[in-house]
């Protein structure tokens, strides 16, 4: 008999190490389907980095790798923003570049001769398995359910909204950046539970690294300090939160101001002064709290509510004085445009140009989140229903997230982690009520609870011991799942995971065909013209330009400085009489457009032609006028009622340019805007069409080195007489090209 707890005890042991083996088996399925299910773009296309940002943050890497870091740290890169150039290591978030610089030369350490250009396409998918361990831990810490944890970490493995991110190729600053957002908050939360100096240590070592990876820090920055304000508008002050933030503030604050593009902006920026401010703020309370034993309680309160005034006082003059004196930083831009949907469209047309700076479409939430986005609230509920400091926490991050989510399509991926957390929560929370107990166990546990009740007058306990309605709600919950899994897949692999640069259709009979035209024209600049040849084009190709084309650029995607933006907005939207002496100018060689027309490519430079001609009356409103470009009845077109200044901009000229030689007389039809074009094509007096790939897409004019030009007596007619073009496009078969 004495020998039976010893046995109960083996069981109980034996037990706990089948269900630990079975959690780490469980979370190494989700690393994989998390990984797996971000390989589509390399499987349907190939290993390529994908889109715009993602080309420079490549370039960058390949110079890290080659040079060195401390070459990489103070680069200056003359390629870029001609005649410009620009201080990039001092300009960037290096997180990303370090991070796959450190992964190469270790694997180079063991002997894996792996490229570089690998490293960076499957890095996104090789943190997205960590992302879902960081999801698991994070979710533990608000749950006792183990299933909860398991089922945050699904969902943020295989989520779009976290995939549209982090597939294979896009290699951008949230491919490691969300991991860290995610781990970064679990451990403030164990700090916080814990009042650990080790834990707010490892925290602000965390939030360092996301300073160095992502701009999006600022997030964590603002979010801790509101959790803290908020328990303290609660009363729950204790010196775990004292501990936990005064840690977190002073180590974190030191590692983010060791990051060159951050510098000083923790101490002298308004996005960073609600930190400040709560720091400032405990110290206070911290002091009330330890003279509250020294003092009356009526002579305290007095103490109380004078320090309250006064410090308040103190603080909005101060921050006034040092606002006002520049000491302090204003509100940017992008801060205003989270508050005002309509501020950078009038203020700042730049940020307002990019797509995902726009509010999100409803549809968007359940195209991303899908069944998730109501079991969020429901996850929510269970938070305020206990509400500990960790549940706090989740409710002011999900109404934040929320808020911002609606109001910029990007900011969809902060909100994606606390959707999975809350949604996990009330999964675990209806999966454990209606399966985790058999019949007979809730029988025999009804049984003894209800003689344990007459004993102590307490109420039975109540559960769901019926089969029907568990088979019910079990069989739900499983269809749900097998939705949510097939709406992921089909979402991942048709929407998510197709290059920017390789575009794909289908044929009549169904089979896919690839268009190939931004290589092909990338490689043709790389081929056919000087290696120190200026290519001008709008802002959105130069990182790929530079990347792939390997020629200097006069914008590219860094958007640093708006006026020059503007300059070649100005020339895009101007008569070629005042394009040709600004391209000139900036000693431009080669003018790059792209064009959809034949296609039906919406994402044309035609469509993005009013946000040039906005930039550009931003800095020249007496110069270029939008309004010029709409008809008298306010419609933008690009047919016969297309006003004069739209006919004679040198980006239609550009566009239209030879189109019709593809058409029957008059039957030329742009089928983007699904329009009939004039009968009579626009001429170039200023360039000279050099290239034009397969399908139309890119186009390529060389600027003509002309002497004596004179743009006020220019006639087009005799200036083409005097300049016939030296030499026809090439027209090219398909061509199947890699990059390195």
């Amino acid at each position: 008999m004495a020998d039976a707890p010893v046995d109960v005890l083996l069981k109980g042991s034996s037990g706990k190490n089948i269900r630990g083996l079975l959690r780490i088996i469980i979370l190494v399925t989700i690393a994989a389907a998390a990984v797996s299910s971000r390989l589509f773009s390399v499987i349907r296309f190939e290993s390529i980095i994908h889109e715009f940002d993602p080309w420079f943050n490549f370039r960058a890497t390949k110079y890290l790798v080659q040079n060195g870091f401390h070459s990489f740290w103070d680069w200056f890169d003359d390629r870029t923003w001609h005649p410009l150039g620009r201080v990039t290591g001092g300009t960037l978030y290096p997180g990303l570049m370090v991070t796959s610089g450190a992964i190469y030369h270790l694997l180079r350490f063991l002997t894996l001769p792996v490229d570089i250009r690998n490293i960076c396409v499957l890095l996104a998918p090789a943190f997205s398995g960590l992302t879902a361990f960081a999801m698991y831990l994070l979710t533990n810490e608000m749950s006792s359910s183990p299933s909860a944890g398991l089922l945050a970490a699904a969902f943020m493995g295989i989520t779009p909204g976290y995939i549209s991110r982090s597939v294979a190729g896009s290699y951008d600053n949230e491919a490691i950046a969300i991991f860290l957002l995610v781990f970064t908050f679990f451990l403030w939360i164990r700090a916080v539970k814990n009042g650990s100096i080790m834990y707010g240590a490892l925290t602000a070592l965390s939030y360092g690294y996301m300073v160095s990876a992502w701009g999006g820090y600022v997030f964590i920055t603002n979010l801790i300090p509101l959790h803290i304000f908020v328990l303290l508008c609660m009363g729950r002050y204790s010196t775990r939160l004292y501990i936990s933030y005064t840690t977190w503030y002073a180590l974190g604050t030191l590692a983010s101001m060791q990051i060159p593009f951050v510098g000083f902006l923790p101490i002298r920026n308004s996005d960073h002064m609600s930190a400040f401010g709560i720091f400032g703020l405990l110290q206070l309370v911290a002091f009330a709290e330890f003279i509250r034993g020294y003092v009356p309680t009526k002579q305290f309160q007095k103490l109380l509510t004078s320090m309250i005034i006064i410090t308040v006082a103190v603080g909005f003059v101060g921050l006034s004085l040092l606002s006002i004196s520049g000491v302090i930083a204003p509100w940017s831009g992008r801060f205003y445009s989270l508050w005002d949907t309509g501020y950078a469209k009038i203020h700042i047309p730049i940020i307002a140009s990019v797509s995902e700076h726009q509010p999100t479409a409803w549809p968007a939430f359940f195209f991303d989140l899908n069944f998730l986005i109501w079991l969020f609230p429901a996850g929510v509920y269970i938070c305020f229903r206990d509400l500990k400091d960790e549940h706090v926490f989740v409710v002011i991050y999900g109404v934040l997230a929320s808020y911002f989510a609606g109001v910029m399509v990007r900011l969809m991926l902060t909100l994606t982690p606390i959707v999975c957390v809350a949604a996990a929560l009330a999964l675990s929370q209806i999966i454990d009520n209606y399966v985790t107990i058999s019949p007979r166990q809730a029988q025999a546990k009804s049984t003894e609870s209800s003689s344990e009740s007459l004993r102590s007058g307490r109420s039975p306990v109540v559960g769901i011991y019926s089969y029907a309605s568990k088979a019910i709600v079990t069989s739900s919950v499983v269809i749900y799942l097998l939705l949510f899994v097939a709406h992921c897949t089909w979402v991942t692999s048709n929407a998510y995971s197709s290059p920017s640069v390789v575009l794909a259709s289908r044929l009549p009979d169904g089979s896919q065909f690839l268009i190939d035209d931004y290589r092909e024209a990338y490689y043709w600049l790389r081929q056919n013209t000087p290696q120190n040849a200026k290519i001008a084009s709008w802002w959105d190709y130069g990182y790929q330009i530079g990347g792939m084309a390997d020629r200097p650029t006069l914008v590219d995607n860094n958007t640093w400085n708006n006026t020059h933006i503007a300059t070649v907005g100005k020339a895009m939207s101007s008569p070629e009489e005042v394009s040709y002496p600004i391209l000139r100018e900036h000693d431009v060689d080669y003018v790059l457009v792209v064009f959809g027309g034949l296609l039906g490519y919406s994402g044309d430079d035609l469509n993005k032609f009013l946000w040039m001609v906005r930039i550009a009356e931003g800095i020249w409103p007496d110069e270029v006028k939008e309004r010029d470009f709409f008809t008298a009845r306010g419609e933008y077109r690009v047919d016969d009622q297309a006003t004069p200044t739209m006919r004679n901009s040198l980006m239609y000229k550009m566009s239209y340019y030879n189109y019709n030689s593809l058409f029957q007389q008059g039957q030329a039809i742009d089928r983007v805007r699904g329009v009939r074009l004039p009968a009579e094509g626009p001429q170039l007096s200023t360039m000279e069409e050099a290239f034009t790939s397969e399908n139309w897409i890119i186009r390529i004019y060389k600027v003509k080195d002309l002497d004596n030009f004179d743009r006020d007596h220019m006639s087009a007619a005799a200036f083409d007489r005097g300049h016939k073009r030296k030499r026809a496009t090439k027209r090219r078969g398909p061509r199947v090209l890699r990059t390195e």
